[in-house]
């Protein structure tokens, strides 16, 4: 497997500020296989990024050795799929086009997405969203935005998130399935699940679903978002979910996603993530 950072766990990555270059080459200098980079709506990289300034990207990681795993975007926590405003809901579908485009003009085959949220837990007085409507809009956006996958060639790679929703390896199955195209899959995050399951349970379920894998870290005794932290300081048994992606033959992409930035975070990240799958 080849190891990665998120682009977000950057100083200046989150809010989309940092430089791409700067970010690529502080990646490569910490001795990870690959950067996962991040589109939003503002910032260095947006879905109006340009098919030069793509390949310009796509140049330099070639230069000094560094692969671009995929492409992430938080927008649909914001802008979600399974908003009650119907308008939100053609926006995000309409801004997950266009960036699946740019994730085609980077060279890659595989996009994050969140599918929508029956609640978002860091927006305090958001919408509640019923969980059947919630279930029936998602399954509708990204009907929508199948064909546009389908034509680029990049998967929609459904992440399982803290949204109160696809709370289940066999429903998160079932809702991939129910699309009948290669190009829907899952980004399984091996940290989120561990609150209510089990990271090896989801990984042999999800089989060859899974695209790509998120690392994080988590303490169960918390029981809040505040239980996140460094990896190999929670309960995550990252011997039984090597083992499970061992048994699903999984060889991509296992890409640290620790946020928010603190100094020397990044480093300690690449340390651990060394010592977990090298």
């Amino acid at each position: 497997m080849k190891i990665g950072m998120s682009y977000w766990g950057l100083e200046g990555g989150l809010d989309g500020r940092r430089p791409i270059v700067e970010a690529m080459q502080e990646v490569k200098d910490l001795g990870f296989d690959a950067i996962e980079l991040g589109v939003a709506g503002s910032g260095v990289l947006t879905p109006e990024t340009t098919q030069q300034e793509c390949a310009e990207i796509a140049a330099y990681a070639r230069k000094i050795g560094l692969e671009i795993s995929s492409l992430a975007s938080g927008e649909s926590w914001s802008l979600s799929p399974t908003a009650n405003d119907p308008g939100v809901r053609r926006k995000i579908i309409a801004f997950t086009q266009k960036a699946l485009q740019v994730a085609r003009w980077l060279g890659l085959d595989a996009y994050l997405y969140v599918p929508g949220a029956v609640d978002v837990f860091f927006m305090p007085g958001g919408e509640v969203v019923p969980y059947d409507v919630c279930y029936t809009r998602a399954r509708v956006s990204i009907q929508a935005i199948v064909p546009t996958a389908e034509a680029l060639g990049v998967s929609l790679c459904v992440e399982n998130v803290w949204n109160k929703f696809l709370l289940s390896p066999l429903e998160t199955k079932a809702f991939i399935d129910g699309f009948g195209s290669q190009q829907v899959g899952s980004y399984f995050d091996v940290g989120n699940v561990l609150l209510t399951g089990y990271p090896d349970h989801w990984i042999r379920i999800l089989g060859s679903r899974i695209k790509r894998v998120h690392v994080k870290d988590y303490k169960r005794s918390v029981g809040s978002a505040a239980g996140f932290c460094d990896l190999l300081e929670g309960d995550v048994d990252f011997a039984a979910v090597k083992r499970a992606l061992a048994d699903i033959h999984y060889d991509g992409y296992v890409t640290a996603e620790i946020l928010p930035y603190v100094p020397g975070g990044p480093q300690k990240t690449a340390n651990a993530l060394k010592s977990i799958f090298r």
